[in-house]
């Protein structure tokens, strides 16, 4: 199994704006789910402690092996959430890892 956290910070200059972003990539990558082999688990997280250096969404994944998600990485639902949302981020920060 491999573990797969993304974390980005999103643009908005308003409370609105950024809610409006966080919804969006929220219902991006929950459309996902049941879509992708190998995808064991997969979980958005918004952000709710409001420190200045907390990322704005947190997304959680599992995979069955480095296989899986590199198939996940290539996949075209993958490929077309990533273009979608492209322009909603202003930083991202990603972890893989084994448990």
């Amino acid at each position: 199994m491999i573990k797969h956290i993304v974390m980005w910070n999103l643009k908005g200059d308003t409370a609105d704006e950024r809610t409006i972003a966080i919804d969006r990539v929220k219902a991006a990558f929950d459309g996902l789910i049941g879509k992708i082999p190998g995808l064991l688990q997969m979980e958005i997280g918004v952000d709710v402690s409001g420190v200045d250096y907390a990322c704005d969404v947190v997304l959680y994944s599992e995979f069955e092996s480095s296989e899986s998600l590199a198939a996940y990485a290539a996949h075209p639902e993958h490929l077309r959430v990533k273009a979608e949302l492209g322009d909603l981020r202003t930083a991202r920060h990603q972890v893989d890892y084994r448990p």
